[in-house]
């Protein structure tokens, strides 16, 4: 699943008349990269969720057999649904097993192959080095692999994770967010994760599109 529901406020004006994951970075629609690289690293089925402008992102992907990829659309009223609603409205799209899900506005060069579905834990976070506008982090990573809070080193979360369908059990329809759920799951230990070190943006803001348009340009 792509998450492409956002408003994208921090990208206004740009996000006024196109939905932020059509952005264009170095000629390409952003959310175009994630496409690609699910594609080559095996999947076959995939789930956009949307909200503001979503019809563009519909008419600008299709069905998805440009990549070799089955395209569903989990549309959302506007004001979307947060990123835990967003999931969750999707769940009958999605199936009863676990299932990855990406930020669709973010830009990396991690294999998508080598994502590992959670076993022991509810869910599987990829985490990376803390950006400059995310200096504390996110996540602890202990070395037995599992993410937690605490007082220790903190990574980011990157936006790629992992997720078993029960993870969202006993919610209910509506708009809430994903990071309580997570951080009372690793409470029970029940998320892993591994570190990235490789390219990672989190496109938030118009610099840091810029910036990764410079990079992908050269």
């Amino acid at each position: 699943m792509i998450l492409a529901a956002g408003r994208g406020e921090r990208m206004r004006p740009l996000t006024d008349r196109i939905p932020k994951p059509l952005l264009s970075v170095a000629g390409r629609p952003l959310i175009e990269y994630h496409i690609e690289a699910l594609a080559q690293a095996g999947f076959k089925e995939l789930v956009i969720n949307h909200a503001h402008l979503g019809e563009q992102i519909e008419a600008t992907l299709g069905d998805g057999h440009r990549w070799g990829i089955a395209i569903l659309y989990s549309p959302e009223p506007s004001g979307a649904l947060e990123t835990g609603g967003g999931i969750f409205n999707a769940l009958p799209l999605l199936g009863n097993v676990p299932f990855a899900v990406i930020n669709g506005d973010i830009w990396t060069d991690y294999d998508l192959a080598r994502l590992k579905s959670p076993r022991e834990s509810l869910a599987h976070l990829i985490l990376v080095d803390n950006p400059i506008h995310n200096q504390e982090g996110d996540f602890l990573l202990s070395s037995e692999g599992l993410c937690g809070e605490g007082v220790g080193r903190r990574l980011t979360f990157s936006g790629i994770g992992v997720y078993h369908p029960g993870f969202f059990a006993g919610c209910k329809p509506g708009a809430f967010p994903l990071a309580p759920m997570l951080k009372a799951a690793m409470a029970q230990g029940k998320v892993s994760g591994e570190y990235y070190s490789g390219k990672w943006v989190d496109v938030g803001t118009p610099r840091r599109l810029e910036k990764l348009n410079r990079m992908l340009s050269a």
